[in-house]
Parts: structure tokens; C-alpha cells; sequence
């Protein structure tokens, strides 16, 4: 019975149907080939044998071969062509489908997995299907036809082996599956290994350096070591089944050539049948039985695949998060399922204030207002945000500001429709974001993660990052903005500098300044700032403030932070305590009544609140 792995892999075989047949149908016309081969061959060497004619009496057989055996070489590489390219549009539309996917279940899911297991699953566990789908599929068609047809050929001329052929024939199959049937299972848990010791070996990687200065990478070495022979002993007792299903496959072959060649000698010596039907028969003898033998090989790729699957199967069944189906995710849903009716996001500027930048028209008039927004991660975990309600004016500073796990970024992931409040709304102007379109929503955000990502390229596409060929002028003034332009300047080639993966030859503070000229460059009129000064030294840090009040005049940003020089100088301060807002007013207010905000201060920016 076929697994639900199975199942799932065969059912990728209609979007490739055609180009699998022409796979099937060039092989098969190959196959044919052979027959006209080996009845010429018979032919030559009957006539120059048994009936003694000369050499050029049969120049004509001979020279008919050469192209033959040119065009079977062409049909065949043809044949393989078609397959892999089946097998490469398979490949392509599953990691496009993975891709949309893993977007949609969104950045917060991606953080709780290991980027090792899913690294391994999206490019090697994808890549191991090529060979179920290239060879395993067509050669699994062409071993049921390509001997039915040499048999139509072989029983007019000699039906004894004929049925000597027919009956050994289905013995082969029988007898690999027996030996392979714990294969399956051995596959799949050959791949759970790899998925363990990828993960493992990447967190290894990432980490050297911690691992190096805690003395603890000798033994991180073991680790990883246990786990590698681990997986080498599983990969030999799956070769070890392959193996013995090929020596099964190529004995019970032999055998079966063996029994033809014995019973065509016989009457041949007593001369009950003709040389030349007899060498016929002999030369389609193997050729009968090499796509039987060749399935152990196939068989294999099946296994594997089917073992790959597993875990493509268990990414692909990963339930959406609710938000992703509520605000326009890529997921589609059955049409009995509600869904909310989406909108684009239409901000009106202010009269003469329009701003265009290769898009619609935005504008800095953007409120946002949470309104009793409650926020759980887990339905056994308190709520990261309970009844929740702030108003973020549209040009001003809003500042969050708590101790970790507050939930001031739970509250900018909800902004960005990262996580979907269980109560409560958040509304844009008035319009609740679950009604817009979160492709178009996300255009109008600027954001600044606690640990941004460098992507590998030049530090000016790093900051240009999903804007159109920005002009340099606008580059840099955000990077001076940013106060990144002075060790911008300062390196190797300018803005055109590469970087590595993660921003390799960056400092902390370096790369944040750099996420933050992104964010300033970006026409967005929400900008949403996760401890965006928390790795400047203090003099980065006041320039960076000036910044950020500076676009706040503009823009309505909305700041975590746990320093509080810049919270200060906000228009609005929201104090979180275990998910709760205990008071927000402005800092002056706040600072006067001598509450939490106030006790705040004193235990993190003394000097600060003297200044204040």
C-alpha cells in the first residue's frame, strides 16, 4: 500500500504528464531500436556463419547498423533531457510553493526553528526528489514496456524461451521488493539524521566563537562527531539493503539468460531450431531483462524520495497562522471559509504635501490607534499584551517603554501583522488593519529590528533595500541621517563596498546604523524603531536621537526602547508592565507624577532625568 509520502509525490506528477509520456515515449522508441539492432546483427552473422557468404553481401545490414545505433544514442540522451527538465519544473514550482509557505507563516515561526533543518529540507530534501521524477517514473514505464515488446518479437521465433521469460521475469521485482521493504523506514529515518546533524552542525557554525571563548568546542566537536557516525552507519545500512537488492537483481537475471541460453543451445545442437532465430532470441535476452535489473537503482531513488518527502510534508502541513489568513496571506483558503474583506491602504496627504518616490503618493497624515488589543502567544502563556490602548499622533514620537518582556515589541510585530490580537483592534486611520491588504500595508512601514539583517551585496544596496534604484544623493542623506556615512566613506570602496553574509566586517553598532538609514530612506510614513540605539556608544546615539526626532516631524514613529535619552523628547510615552499599559501621557507629565515612568528613569538614565 502506498504511503502518504507516495501518495503526495505522485500527485505531482500531473502538472509534468506530458513531458514525462515524451520521456517514456522517446525511451520506448529506443527500446525498439534494439530490436532492429539485434535482428540485423543476427542477420550478418548468420549469413557470414551458417550460410558462408562473403563480407560485401552483407555490407548493407552492417552499414544500416551505424545509424541506429546514432540515432538510439540520441533518442536516449533526449529521453533524459525531457525527464530532468520534468523533474527540474517540479523542483522549482515545490520551492516556490515552500517559499510562500514559509512566508506566510511568517518571521516570528521562523525564529522558533532551526535554520539548519530547514535549510536542509528546502534544498536538499527538494533535490533528492530529482531522481524519483527523472529516472524512477519513466524507467518504472519503460520496464513494463520495453520487455512486453521484445517478448511480442521473441515468442514467433522461439516460444519456449518466450515463456522461460515470462515467467522469470515477475520473479525479479518480487524478490527485490522482499529483500527492500524495511528500506523505506531506513530512509526516513536516514533523514531525520541529516535534518539533526545539519541543524546541529550549522548552530555550531554560527556559534563558534561563544563556543570558543566557554572552552566548550571540544566537546560541541564530539557532539557533532557522535552525530555524523551516527549517520554514516545509518547510510550503510541503507547501501547495504540497495546493495543486495542489486546482487538479487543481477543473480536472478543471469539465472533467467542463463535458462534461455541453455534450452536455445540444446536445439540449436539437435537441431530443432535455426541459428539465426535462435542468436536473435539470444541477443534480446538481456536486453529483456536489463530494465528489471536497473530498478533496483530506481527503486532506490524511490526510497529516498519518499523519505525526503517526509519532511517537505511535514513543512507544507504546517498549520497558517491565523493572521496570515485574516490579512491577506499567501495561503489560499476554500471559499466556505470566512475571510474579511481586504482593502488597499489609502493614506490622503495633506493639501500640497504630496511626495512621490516610484509609487503612489504617500503622506506623513498616518494614525495609529490600539484599541483593548490583547496579544498570547500560546494559549498556556499569559497574554504578551492585555487590553492594550494607545494613539500614535500622525507626525510625533510615540515611545514604548518597559522592562523586557513588557511587550513593546509584541506590540510592533501586531503593527506588522506578524501576530493576530485574539481581542481588541488596531486601527489605521480609523480603518482596522485586518481589513488591509498586508502586501500593501507593509510598503507604508519602515522598520528597524533589534538585530538587523546585512544581506550579502554592497552597502548601498543594503540600504536601497526594496526601493527602485534610489539616486545617491538619497542614499547618503540617509546615511548621514543615520550617522553611517563618515565609516561608510571610510571603507574600501565607498557605498560599493560588499559585505559578507550578516554584515561580516561591520560592528553591532555599525550594522544598526545601516539598518537605520534603510528605514529613514524608505518613503514609508509609519516607521517603527525596536531598540534602534541600543548598540551606539553614547555620542552615536544623541546624534541618532537628533534624527529620529528630526523624521518624527514628519513621520509617526513609534519607538521601543529601553534607554530613554531620546524617550524624553517624545510626544507620547506608553509605559508596559507584563503586557499592561500602567500609564502614558508625556514624559513631562508622566515624570511629575512620579509613577513608574518616573521610577524608570531614575534606575536607568539618573544623569538624564537631571538634565530633563
Amino acid at each position: 500500500m502506498a504511503t502518504s509520502e507516495e501518495l503526495w509525490l505522485k500527485a505531482r506528477k500531473k502538472d509534468i504528464r506530458p513531458q514525462l509520456n515524451r520521456a517514456v515515449g522517446l525511451g520506448l522508441f529506443a527500446g525498439w531500436l534494439i530490436i532492429v539492432q539485434a535482428w540485423l546483427l543476427a542477420r550478418v552473422v548468420s549469413a557470414v556463419i551458417i550460410d558462408h557468404q562473403h563480407l560485401a553481401e552483407v555490407w548493407g545490414y552492417l552499414a544500416a547498423m551505424l545509424p541506429i545505433f546514432a540515432l538510439r544514442f540520441a533518442l536516449m540522451r533526449a529521453s533524459e533531457n525531457v525527464a530532468f527538465e520534468a523533474a527540474a519544473q517540479v523542483r522549482r514550482d515545490l520551492r516556490g510553493r515552500l517559499y510562500e509557505h514559509l512566508q506566510a507563516l511568517g518571521p516570528l515561526w521562523l525564529t522558533r526553528q532551526s535554520s539548519g533543518d530547514i535549510a536542509n529540507t528546502i534544498v536538499t530534501g527538494i533535490d533528492a526528489l530529482e531522481a524519483y521524477y527523472a529516472r524512477y517514473l519513466p524507467n518504472m514505464s519503460l520496464t513494463a514496456l520495453a520487455p512486453l515488446s521484445i517478448l511480442v518479437f521473441v515468442l514467433p521465433q522461439d516460444w519456449v524461451s518466450g515463456l522461460v521469460l515470462l515467467l522469470t521475469a515477475p520473479l525479479i521485482p518480487i524478490f527485490m521488493i522482499l529483500i527492500g521493504k524495511g528500506t523505506e523506514t531506513l530512509n526516513q529515518q536516514q533523514w531525520q539524521l541529516l535534518s539533526r546533524m545539519s541543524a546541529r552542525f550549522l548552530d555550531s557554525l554560527q556559534g563558534l566563537t561563544t563556543l570558543k571563548l566557554f572552552g566548550v568546542s571540544r566537546h560541541e566537536a564530539e557532539v557533532v562527531a557522535a552525530l555524523t557516525e551516527e549517520y554514516r552507519i545509518g547510510t550503510m545500512k541503507v547501501l547495504r539493503v540497495a546493495f543486495l537488492s542489486s546482487v538479487a537483481l543481477e543473480f536472478m537475471s543471469t539465472i533467467s539468460i542463463a535458462m534461455v541460453a541453455v534450452f536455445i543451445g540444446f536445439r540449436l545442437f539437435y537441431g530443432e531450431m535455426q541459428f539465426f532465430n535462435g542468436f536473435f532470441v539470444l541477443l534480446l535476452a538481456p536486453e529483456f531483462y536489463l530494465p528489471l535489473r536497473n530498478m533496483g537503482t530506481f527503486y532506490h531513488a524511490r526510497m529516498e524520495a519518499i523519505g525526503a518527502a517526509q519532511n517537505l510534508l511535514k513543512l507544507l502541513d504546517t498549520p497558517i497562522p491565523p493572521h496570515a489568513q485574516a490579512t491577506g496571506g499567501t495561503q489560499k483558503l476554500d471559499a466556505a471559509q470566512e475571510r474579511p474583506q481586504t482593502c488597499r491602504v489609502r493614506v490622503r496627504p495633506p493639501e500640497g504635501d504630496e511626495k512621490t518616490w516610484g509609487g503612489p503618493a504617500f503622506s506623513h497624515e498616518m494614525q495609529i490607534r490600539f484599541d483593548a488589543v490583547t496579544v498570547r502567544h500560546a494559549d498556556d502563556l499569559p497574554p504578551a499584551l492585555d487590553a492594550v490602548s494607545f494613539t500614535a499622533k500622525p507626525r510625533g514620537l510615540t515611545a514604548l517603554v518597559g522592562a523586557s518582556g513588557a511587550g513593546k515589541s509584541t506590540a510592533l510585530h501586531a503593527l506588522m501583522a506578524l501576530v493576530q490580537p485574539e481581542a481588541g483592534r488596531i486601527l489605521v486611520n480609523e480603518t482596522p488593519l485586518t481589513a488591509l491588504d498586508v502586501t500593501d500595508w507593509l510598503r507604508h512601514v519602515a522598520w528597524v529590528p533589534q538585530r538587523p539583517h546585512v544581506f550579502e551585496g554592497t552597502v548601498r544596496d543594503n540600504i536601497a533595500l526594496g526601493q527602485s534604484d534610489p539616486p545617491q544623493d538619497k542614499v547618503e542623506h540617509a546615511a548621514r541621517a543615520a550617522q553611517a556615512h563618515d565609516f561608510i566613506a571610510a571603507l574600501p570602496q565607498g557605498y560599493d563596498t560588499p559585505l559578507g553574509e550578516r554584515g561580516l566586517g561591520l560592528s553591532g553598532g555599525q550594522v544598526q546604523r545601516l539598518a537605520l538609514a534603510r528605514a529613514l530612506l524608505k518613503p514609508a510614513p509609519l516607521v517603527l524603531l525596536d531598540e534602534a540605539t541600543a548598540q551606539l556608544d553614547a555620542q552615536t546615539q544623541a546624534q541618532v536621537g537628533e534624527a529620529i526626532l528630526s523624521l518624527a516631524k514628519e513621520r509617526c514613529v513609534i519607538l521601543a526602547a529601553h534607554r530613554l535619552s531620546t524617550v524624553l523628547q517624545a510626544d507620547h510615552v506608553v509605559v508596559l508592565e507584563a503586557g499592561r499599559v500602567i500609564e502614558q501621557g508625556p514624559p513631562a507629565d508622566l515624570l511629575r507624577a512620579d509613577g513608574a515612568f518616573a521610577r524608570l528613569v531614575r534606575a536607568h538614565e539618573p544623569a538624564v532625568q537631571e538634565q530633563a
